[in-house]
């Protein structure tokens, strides 16, 4: 069991603020595009606020905290308000908040590519040093798009492949996806117990390229 005595304060410190913010700015740029795209069940659900706890789900946040990834509140959609303005409405809405992680994490790779040094500057006592905090904010936020862009539901790259797939494909999809929930915690949790680390060995090269492409040092 995971025992929060054991984590260093500075990591936990960082883990927290990084949580906040990324998830209410992922969950804020789901409800901002369906707003835009006409959907406004999002703005009447209070959704279209910086208020963390509009947007924060416990055990997704925890999950963040533990293990690194994890997930917010889903943001609610009328699909069919924003398939009227447009197609790709739902589409549009999903792949917002990966992108708003990678909009964030461009932002820390900025400092860090401006100030390298930064990356290796070690924590001081009980806070986050500067650059310990930007390392793991870009890291973090990395990891957030590229998790949320697996194409398992409830994550959003479930609504982005339901759009790029053939017509033909979506009577299969649909009878997977009520099971979506269940086959994410095998994949999570299940498997990784069984020493097969799908996760890791599936977000891995997205990540590292990722990283690769962010940071020019």
């Amino acid at each position: 069991m995971f025992n929060f005595a054991n984590i260093d304060p500075a990591i936990l410190i960082t883990r927290i603020i990084t949580l906040m913010i990324a998830f209410t700015i992922h969950e804020l740029s789901h409800a901002l595009v369906a707003y835009w795209l006409g959907d406004s069940t999002a703005k009447d659900a209070g959704r279209i606020t910086l208020n963390p706890i509009a947007h924060i789900d416990p055990f997704g946040a925890l999950m963040l905290l533990t293990l690194g990834f994890g997930w917010a509140k889903p943001t609610p959609i009328n699909p069919y308000a924003l398939k009227r303005r447009s197609s790709a409405g739902v589409m549009l809405v999903s792949i917002a908040g990966p992108l708003s992680n990678l909009v964030l994490a461009g932002t820390a790779a900025i400092f860090l590519n401006l100030f390298p040094n930064l990356i290796n500057q070690p924590s001081n006592g009980f806070l986050p040093s500067l650059g310990s905090f930007l390392t793991y904010f870009f890291l973090i936020n990395i990891t957030l798009a590229v998790f949320n862009l697996i194409p398992i539901p409830p994550l959003d790259g479930d609504m982005v492949l339901d759009y790029l797939m053939p017509l033909s494909w979506h009577p299969v999809f649909d009878r997977i996806r009520p099971f979506g929930s269940y086959i994410l915690l095998i994949v999570a949790f299940v498997l990784p117990m069984m020493g097969i680390p799908a996760f890791s060995s599936l977000m891995s090269q997205p990540i590292n390229s990722l990283v690769s492409l962010f940071l020019r040092l």
